[in-house]
């Protein structure tokens, strides 16, 4: 040993006469900068004396008898709405500040205190490179002592231990440093991720050193990553292929966090996101994230759904100009209409759906498991997890508000009978509702529903699907066109559909110029198929049966006229209460389409199976006759 040391001195004092030594390449890597080195950067100085000086180093900043120059840069360090800690400035000399003195691009590599500037030939990685905005890289140089955090190793701000069970990721001084994650002395501990990584760090083992993938509360706020060990993109075993620079490793399960977070150089902002390059235009970041994989590409195989594809349908509305999403937004989310993967899928704790008919409604499907959701109790409650589905979609069509109603999505009725907020579906599929779809509660027994068929058809309307059971999901309604759940090739879910409102089949609503005027769309002789105007309708009712006149006698009247069932009928359920109109049945009228008749408010009434109003130039009374617009009420003059 003091052989070994005697030697290390002498290279200090004939830096110009000594012949380099030799180094092996599993030690340095391309930390050697000499000439038989294999950095991209090469000078004559011998490997160590880069860095380290055997006298006259910078000791009295740190006890590494450094040898270059240290910068003195100011650093915009990371910063995010979900750290917990707060990163500070690096301490001159110690092990950061070390390592930024080359990796900042400030100071030229090679430029050291005791013999000045070596020349150099070649330049560094741009990669390697990290400038003086440190936003795109991992957080160190915390303010201590360190904040406990949920989804933080308990242990570390107890014992100030990482997880780790080598004990290879260790915290410097109580504190995140370079030095906890790398180790400049041997680049290739990990075989496959050679950059200069203090342990193997396949399958998220040095991120799980720090990051705790179990349940955890700490003030108030759950573990976004307590699903992570079991979520599909901890175990999927899908290759990965080269171009996207997922990461260092071969698939899916081995690259884990990887496959979606960078620890250095990420564009992306806030959360180290990876994205694909070059960039999605007009496309957020966390969107443009997950598309990466999810766009149908040979990025993975065996390929997955290609949810890109999806957006060129009428979709759900990306991120623009303010309405940014962020991981630290509210769940309930107001006056902020977007739609990201994440908002519906939890990249930490998705599964992979296998069976659709192995959970069913109201129950959240395991593509969705870990994300939040709002409570229907009250409307604000925030449910991490949310348990069913309904509850994530929730947070946007509830009580949130600033809620839009956009021309992409097509008509949109004013129904008769509404609550304060025509867009909040609480109110519309409670128990308190008159009739409703359902999907918040059970269906009820109390009226007869004679169309309503046993099985739900497939997208084919001809093939039995799901059991129609007591509750449905919204995505039985509001669903991609060719989604596989109902026999489609597509993705399932409410990505995009080729038809309006996100709905999963045709259907068409009567339009009109005006209230009680003639409707401008009408479909005589319906076409009770799959392609007809009603096909939405005809997944879980029979059709046939509803122009028979065996749910009402004027039903096949209407229908063969080519009404549509939006006239009357709501699709979610009855918000408020009428005195005039119940809402029985769904019945509620849109008053686009229908207009008072003779100054007699709408109404309806179900023992009678009458109405009073103006719809098509025809007025409908409460003793049932119906008579063109422009005549008198029988008896009146």
């Amino acid at each position: 040993m003091k052989r070994l040391l005697f030697a290390f001195l002498m290279l200090g004092f004939f830096p110009a006469q000594w012949s380099p030594a030799q180094v092996s390449s599993d030690v340095l890597g391309s930390h050697n900068l000499s000439l038989s080195g294999t950095s991209p950067t090469k000078g004559k100085l011998d490997p160590c004396l880069y860095c380290h000086v055997p006298h006259s180093g910078l000791q009295t900043v740190n006890p590494a008898l450094w040898s270059q120059t240290l910068s003195t840069q100011t650093y915009t360090t990371y910063s995010s709405t979900t750290l917990h800690n707060v990163t500070q400035q690096p301490i001159l000399g110690q092990d950061s500040s070390l390592c930024l003195s080359c990796h900042d691009g400030t100071v030229a590599v090679g430029q050291t205190q005791p013999y000045g500037t070596i020349t150099m030939t070649g330049s560094m990685y741009p990669q390697d490179v990290f400038g003086t905005t440190l936003q795109g890289s991992h957080p160190f140089s915390l303010k201590l002592p360190l904040v406990n955090a949920a989804d933080l190793v308990p242990s570390l701000t107890t014992t100030h231990t990482t997880a780790d069970p080598l004990k290879a990721v260790k915290l410097i001084n109580g504190d995140v440093e370079c030095t906890s994650c790398h180790n400049p002395h041997a680049q290739a501990i990990d075989t496959l991720s050679k950059n200069f990584l203090v342990r193997d760090s396949s399958s998220g083992q040095m991120c799980l050193a720090c990051h705790y993938p179990n349940p955890r509360t700490v003030t108030g706020q759950t573990n976004p990553l307590a699903q992570w060990s079991s979520s599909i993109h901890a175990t999927a075993g899908n290759a990965i292929a080269n171009p996207p620079v997922l990461g260092s490793y071969t698939n899916v399960a081995q690259n884990a966090c990887l496959s979606c977070h960078m620890p250095h150089n990420s564009v992306a902002g806030a959360r180290l996101l990876r994205g694909p390059v070059p960039a999605v235009p007009n496309m957020d970041t966390s969107t443009q994230n997950c598309i990466t994989c999810h766009n149908g590409g040979s990025n993975i195989s065996p390929a997955i759904p290609n949810i890109y594809t999806e957006y060129t349908k009428i979709a759900h509305p990306f991120p623009s100009g303010i309405n940014q999403h962020d991981a630290g937004e509210p769940a309930l989310l107001n006056n902020n209409r977007h739609a990201t993967c994440v908002d519906c899928h939890s990249p930490h704790g998705s599964l992979q759906t296998t069976s659709f008919s192995a959970v069913l409604p109201p129950t959240i499907r395991p593509s969705q498991a870990g994300v939040e959701g709002i409570s229907p109790t009250d409307g604000v409650t925030v449910l991490t997890p949310a348990v069913n589905q309904y509850e994530n979609c929730l947070r946007c069509h509830g009580t949130s508000t600033g809620k839009q109603t956009q021309i992409v999505f097509g008509y949109l009725p004013t129904r008769e009978v509404t609550a304060n907020d025509p867009l909040n579906l609480i109110p519309q599929m409670a128990t308190t509702a008159t009739s409703s779809h359902p999907v918040l509660h059970p269906r009820s027994s109390a009226l007869p529903q004679p169309s309503l068929l046993t099985d739900m058809f497939q997208v084919d309307g001809k093939t039995q699907g799901r059991s129609m059971g007591t509750q449905i999901y919204c995505t039985d309604c509001h669903n991609a066109d060719d989604n596989r759940e109902f026999g489609g090739p597509g993705p399932n879910g409410p990505h995009g559909s080729k038809w309006l409102h996100l709905l999963e089949r045709r259907y068409e609503f009567s339009e009109a110029p005006g209230p009680g005027q003639r409707i401008t769309n009408l479909f005589p002789n319906p076409d009770l198929s799959v392609n007809g105007p009603y096909a939405m309708c005809g997944k879980c009712h029979n059709l046939s049966t509803v122009n028979s006149a065996t749910s009402w006698t004027q039903h096949p009247l209407h229908l063969n006229a080519g009404f549509s069932c939006s006239t009357c009928h709501t699709a979610h359920g009855m918000g408020a209460s009428s005195g005039n109109v119940t809402g029985e049945r769904l019945i509620n009228f849109d008053r686009k389409v229908v207009s008072p008749s003779g100054g007699i408010p709408i109404s309806y009434n179900r023992s009678t199976n009458s109405c009073s109003l103006v719809c098509h130039e025809v007025a409908h009374y409460p003793n049932g006759t119906v008579q063109p617009q422009a005549l008198k009420m029988p008896g009146k003059r």
